[in-house]
């Protein structure tokens, strides 16, 4: 597939002819290949552009990103995309950090935002949830991720390639490389561009948050959700999936989004609700 324009050296794939466009943000180790069958689904309604991640891209220069700069190429996509009206965010893993830090400094850009599986994850209300052998997992992937993107060349992107397998990544492996790692360096090394200086995240407008279930440790504190869930226009659904619930259960996750963004204020004759349903 080629390119609908090239924005700051990244390729940006627009698909729909909808009045309203979504952005969508992958994570790690993804590309934007993850996003196929919403694209498919949502096209019909909606114009769909997704990218994959700077720096993510395998046949890109490899080299990394600060969160000010992130923010900057994201803000420049989203202008350039926008058509002058706001945006819905889909957003999942890296791509909810950073989907999330654009939407606290560009509020008046964002319509809705749709979360998959990253809520609060760095707040300290997340790490008291998490039992000492969750924490000790956490900590084990993200310093084996950021020594891979220090060593680099072969040794770092086979031992990225290997984690991804360990952590049931679907992606492709031949998408895959030690250069995606850059931000669990900065996030773990303390580097320059650290993302220590994320803004809570705080949404104004309505959000659906959906998560799976089906694995070692949550991305969010029970807090998070139940007070998202609690606010007007906001939705949180629990599916039993892994990490990846817009892959494990394309389907239902797809029919989740379009019932919500008819009328995301008003879902389900309530303002706000929180469910879990079966997709395995």
């Amino acid at each position: 597939m080629q390119p609908a324009k090239v924005v700051d050296g990244v390729d940006i794939f627009i698909e729909g002819e909808g009045t309203e466009t979504i952005v969508m943000i992958h994570g790690w180790p993804d590309t934007y290949r993850v996003w196929d069958a919403q694209v498919a689904e949502l096209k019909h309604r909606y114009r769909c552009v997704r990218f994959t991640l700077p720096g993510f891209d395998i046949e890109k220069p490899r080299r990394s990103y600060t969160l000010n700069a992130m923010i900057r190429v994201l803000l420049h996509i989203v202008n350039s995309v926008s058509q002058k009206q706001k945006v819905i965010l889909m957003l999942h893993d890296w791509g909810c950090v950073f989907g999330y830090e654009f939407y606290m400094r560009n509020k008046a850009l964002v319509s809705a935002i749709v979360g998959v599986d990253i809520g609060d994850a760095q707040s300290k209300a997340t790490g008291r949830s998490r039992s000492i052998g969750q924490k000790m997992m956490v900590s084990s992937y993200q310093s084996t991720l950021a020594l891979a993107w220090a060593m680099g060349g072969p040794v770092g992107n086979l031992m990225t390639k290997t984690m991804a397998r360990m952590l049931g990544a679907p992606s492709p492996r031949e998408y895959i490389s030690s250069g995606m790692n850059y931000p669990y360096y900065i996030l773990t090394a303390g580097a320059a561009g650290s993302y220590n200086s994320l803004v809570p995240f705080v949404p104004k407008v309505p959000m659906l948050y959906i998560y799976g279930t089906h694995k070692p440790f949550m991305f969010h504190s029970p807090q998070w959700t139940e007070n998202l869930a609690a606010t007007p226009g906001c939705k949180v659904v629990a599916l039993e999936t892994d990490h990846w619930p817009m892959l494990r259960a394309p389907e239902r996750f797809n029919d989740i989004v379009i019932k919500w963004l008819e009328k995301p204020a008003q879902n389900d004759d309530e303002s706000s609700s929180s469910e879990e349903e079966d997709a395995a």
